[in-house]
């Protein structure tokens, strides 16, 4: 009988132990919510410093009081054509770009590969690029002293139209992810297009609700979700570095143009961009770690929420496309950046060095600063050149984006966080409406933004609306790759 009790005693024990362990397991790896911002107020976020400074890599340092360049490059098509050619072609790459940098004096810099489609969906070789890089940069450190460290972006390779080749095909991207950390990549990052589908049918018909569907949403539950898989994935050393909303915003941009013709409103692209931030924002509060990728413009909005350091590119990134706000983001990068430029031959050479240069003299201009006492009126400059040139601008001051980041916080829900978040951009471009000389097909759309985003209905109903109108709309969108 005592034994019996005894056993019964133990299971009972048990059962009641496994339960806390579960309990524990559970609660850490449940979504983290950012609810207040990790600044008290907008000036304190300036290049060169952040709260969460970070050192990896072979001694990089960043966010910790100066600004290092990170060199993105792309190799030639042709390169390509074999696992042979790509792997020469990275190598020829990264000695060209350590050579220009140990000839400059560069003290530190990181370098950006950004595997294309092809290599993401052999895992073996993303490896071996990875592998053959890092031996390189730990010669040039080793040899010549240059602090430097490697980001390697994975390609998002994924089909939503079907959930079941989706699922195929995330499996192989986080091989990937898993192999390229394995083999010393620093820090890893992708530029996911979850809602991409539905974004760009939003965008060419201005529907902001669309928008706020797609990118708020759709984008956002993707993010959440493919990040906790990528944090389950890697271990060790290597940070999960972030996302980028840049097949949303950066497309909204894109389309937006500049001044002269409009292919949409930028009223559309600004709101667009601040919806950008609540789907990055998932990322961080997923595990990643940063730095974040420096094509995620809503970067600004990501360091004030977060203190992590960020990645940005400006007017060093026109090799890839041209924007209204090439100077405004530097105001508080950590890392530089140029976005991805093709490895074709200039006159100064080839252009990943050439950009090399570029980006290294631009964070000399900034580290100077910092070290003269400039740093704060330098800040002011590149704020106030682009502040007023267009919305787009006006959305990633420092200022303006710290009362929008202040409102996304605020909200739990990536559908509230969207809604509040476009609201409060309204009201603030309303606000500067003098400031910015819209035009006035700006400020009607405006005015037309406006009365949409304060009629919007609840969750529920809003997601039943939107499903209904972009299956219609949109042929590949199928919501069961959203779990909706």
């Amino acid at each position: 009988m005592d034994d019996e009790l005894s056993l019964k005693e133990l299971l009972t024990k048990g059962i009641i132990v496994f339960y806390v362990i579960l309990s524990v397991v559970e609660s850490m790896t449940r979504l983290f919510k950012f609810q207040r911002l990790a600044y008290d107020s907008p000036e304190e976020v300036k290049f060169g410093f952040s709260k969460k400074p970070l050192r990896y890599g072979f001694d990089i340092s960043v966010g910790s009081g100066k600004v290092v360049p990170e060199i993105k490059y792309f190799p030639k098509p042709a390169d390509l054509k074999d696992e042979k050619s790509a792997l020469l072609s990275y190598k020829r790459l990264t000695e060209r770009i350590l050579m220009r940098a140990i000839s400059l004096g560069v003290p530190s810099v990181q370098l950006e590969t950004e595997l294309p489609h092809i290599i993401t969906l052999n895992p073996k070789l993303a490896g071996d690029v990875t592998a053959l890089q890092k031996d390189i940069l730990k010669a040039y450190f080793d040899e010549y002293g240059v602090k430097l460290a490697l980001r390697v972006t994975v390609a998002d390779v994924r089909d939503f139209s079907d959930p079941d080749k989706k699922e195929e095909r995330t499996n192989t991207m986080l091989e990937t992810f898993e192999v390229v950390s394995e083999q010393g990549a620093d820090v890893i990052s992708i530029e996911s297009f979850g809602g991409k589908e539905v974004v760009s049918q939003a965008l060419i018909r201005c529907d902001i609700e669309g928008l706020i569907f797609a990118t708020g949403v759709l984008g956002s539950r993707d993010v959440e979700e493919l990040w906790s898989d990528i944090r389950r994935s890697i271990h060790g050393s290597t940070l999960l570095g972030g996302d980028s909303a840049c097949a949303h915003a950066n497309s909204a941009m894109v389309l937006a143009n500049g001044l002269r013709r409009r292919m949409i409103p930028h009223i559309i692209a600004s709101i667009e961009r601040v919806l950008g931030a609540v789907r990055t924002l998932a990322c961080f509060e997923s595990g990643a770690q940063g730095p974040g990728k420096d094509c995620a413009y809503e970067n600004v909005y990501m360091k004030i929420i977060t203190g992590i350091p960020v990645s940005m590119e400006g007017k060093s990134s026109a090799c890839a496309h041209s924007s209204l706000v090439g100077n405004i983001v530097a105001s508080i990068c950590d890392l530089w950046s140029n976005e991805s430029v093709e490895d074709l031959r200039l006159f100064g050479g080839g252009a990943p060095e050439v950009f090399l240069e570029i980006l290294h003299y631009d964070c000399e201009v900034l580290n100077t600063s910092i070290k003269l006492g400039f740093d704060k009126t330098l800040r002011e400059v590149l704020i106030a050149s682009d502040k007023y040139r267009d919305p787009q601008g006006l959305v990633l001051a420092p200022e303006i984006a710290f009362e929008i980041a202040k409102t996304i916080v605020s909200f739990d829900s990536y559908y509230e966080r969207s809604v509040e978040s476009a609201k409060k951009t309204c009201e603030l471009l309303k606000l500067y409406k003098d400031h910015l000389k819209l035009p006035r097909v700006e400020a009607k759309y405006l005015e037309r933004v406006s009365k949409v985003i304060n009629e919007m209905p609840n969750e529920h109903k809003f997601i039943d609306i939107m499903v209904k109108k972009y299956k219609k709309l949109c042929p590949s969108f199928n919501p069961k790759s959203y779990g909706i």
